[in-house]
């Protein structure tokens, strides 16, 4: 993967900075994009640089607005190139009763989780039909294989997250492009620290293995997914979950 230019949304933490990590330790040149959290992405960077130069690119951009994604594109083409893998991770997640939803939780659930992914699929896709080379990795989650209570826009967004890219790994596969998607379980990150330690330690009573997973066990599968390690695999859902969901 020397010099393969991969771009990963959500970068600045959690299974992002994990999946971006992962994917520099086996050569490839990553761009970081993250929203909000622009210091802790900015610091991975130098980071990665000090010891690799050149070898990484932190930007901001808020993926729900297209003009912002095309000019997160147009800067990573003019500083490494067209990205030859896109791994959609960011997203955002809100525990609440069905009855208590309102219209802005909904949007904002399927405007990154979704709209995002659209956004960034929908730019990066005519340069890798244009080569007949890429990789997409979509982040799910195992709510959208089976869904969750009090989790209901979260679960329908992952769901959506999963067929479209079931879809999109049969329509851009004669283009020698695949798309697949990792839907974790429970994973230690900010995403849960809102949960109590009563909750995590019963969704760690919950999961056969008895732990509660880590970015880096997520961030493993993104890479194999993302490599050529899994070149006959698309349109698959790899869930790295501790075997709470079968």
């Amino acid at each position: 993967m020397n010099n393969t230019v991969a771009l990963i949304t959500g970068a600045s933490r959690g299974i992002g900075k994990a999946a971006a990590f992962a994917l520099w330790r086996e050569g490839c040149r990553v761009v970081l994009c993250c929203k909000s959290s622009v210091e802790l992405q900015d610091a991975l960077a130098a980071d990665l640089n000090a010891q690799r130069p050149d070898s990484a690119l932190s930007l901001q951009a808020d993926i729900t607005d297209s003009a912002q994604v095309e000019r997160l594109f147009s800067r990573t083409e003019e500083v490494f190139g067209p990205p030859e893998i896109l791994v959609n991770n960011a997203g955002v997640a809100q525990q609440k009763l069905f009855t208590d939803l309102t219209d802005e939780d909904w949007n904002r659930i399927f405007d990154v989780s979704v709209k995002g992914m659209f956004y960034c699929c929908r730019r990066a896709v005519p340069a890798m039909i244009r080569r007949k080379h890429g990789s997409i990795v979509n982040l799910s989650s195992m709510w959208g294989q089976v869904g969750a209570s009090c989790e209901v826009h979260y679960s329908a967004a992952k769901g959506a997250v999963i067929a479209f890219t079931k879809a999109l790994a049969q329509e851009l596969g004669p283009s020698g492009i695949r798309v697949n998607c990792v839907a974790p379980g429970v994973i230690a990150t900010e995403m849960n620290a809102a949960l109590s330690p009563e909750t995590m330690e019963a969704l760690k009573e919950e999961t056969p293995l008895g732990v509660i997973g880590t970015p880096e066990d997520a961030a493993e599968s993104i890479l194999f997914l993302a490599s050529d390690r899994a070149a006959f695999i698309t349109g698959q859902v790899l869930s790295p979950n501790g075997g709470m969901v079968l």
